[in-house]
């Protein structure tokens, strides 16, 4: 086959794909950025500001606190989780495996994984529930432990709500590392553990020295996919908090959807949304860039 004739194929196999980028994330994308430099309610004709939008946003305190916000669910959905679900991939490989088959090992994979699969909104109503100040879950075991002093309103007040927030979010987001680290341990070579074994290499050692290093693409794969996630979160603080108590758990997400849709100030929103977009595109960038280098050392 020559080589325009494969060309063609390429480019016949890549439309479908291309033309869908471009109406459902391109298209978008510019139509938002236009709007970040107008005026605009939703209706009738946008009124060009220019960078007014952007200005505003440099002197806006929610603006700077949603994004110091991100930081912390950063920590919540991509750190802790990789850090946990490193060691737990590695025990249910090592250790629940060989001792109880792989029934066992696929239940409780299945079982991290599960509120990966759960819709957003049953997930925030049951931890909502779990929370509650006065007929919660938490609070009346508190209570029965004859702890009723650590008994605390973990989503109205602001000094425990974005911290009740991250370890929801730690626990809806493990499953995600742990599955894609046993993914990555299934493809190491068996001999590298025997001659780490014939060495005196301890669990710890062979945990450290051999599968880290190994599984490092599946590694730069989770922080990438799980920071977007921390970036771009909305459901979750939607459901459990929208942004309150006050705003001591606003993100970039909510806030942009509160400028859109109770504010009727699209232009603003969309500025916000701008700045998002931006961020995400020169982490992923920064992230693949290391990955590179990375795999070329």
């Amino acid at each position: 086959m020559s080589r325009s004739h494969r060309r063609a194929g390429y480019a016949i196999f890549l439309l479908p794909g291309a033309v869908l980028c471009t109406g459902v994330i391109a298209v978008p994308v510019l139509a938002n950025v236009a709007a970040s430099f107008t005026d605009w309610t939703g209706v009738g004709t946008p009124a060009w500001v220019g960078l007014r939008n952007y200005e505003r946003l440099l002197g806006d305190d929610n603006f700077w606190a949603s994004f110091s916000h991100i930081i912390a669910l950063i920590v919540a959905m991509a750190v802790v989780p990789t850090l946990i679900g490193l060691v737990l991939a590695a025990v249910l490989f090592d250790y629940v495996s060989p001792r109880f088959g792989p029934r066992a090992t696929s239940a409780l994979r299945a079982g991290f994984y599960l509120p990966q699969v759960l819709p957003v909104a049953v997930t925030g109503i049951v931890w909502g529930w779990i929370l509650h100040p006065d007929y919660g879950a938490l609070n009346s075991v508190l209570g029965s432990a004859g702890l009723r002093s650590l008994a605390r309103n973990w989503l109205g007040d602001p000094a425990y709500a974005l911290y009740s927030v991250m370890v929801i979010m730690v626990w809806v987001q493990l499953g995600y590392p742990v599955v894609m680290f046993m993914a990555g341990l299934r493809r190491i070579d068996p001999e590298l553990y025997e001659a780490a074994d014939l060495d005196g290499a301890g669990w710890w050692q062979r945990f450290t020295r051999i599968a880290v290093p190994q599984i490092r693409p599946e590694i730069y794969v989770v922080l990438v996919t799980t920071t977007i996630a921390a970036l771009k979160v909305f459901g979750q603080i939607f459901v459990l908090t929208r942004g309150g108590p006050g705003n001591a758990t606003l993100v970039p997400s909510y806030f942009a959807y509160q400028n859109f849709f109770e504010r009727a100030n699209v232009g603003y929103g969309s500025a916000i949304s701008t700045v998002l977009v931006v961020l995400i595109v020169a982490l992923t960038f920064v992230f693949l860039r290391v990955q590179t280098r990375g795999g070329a050392a």
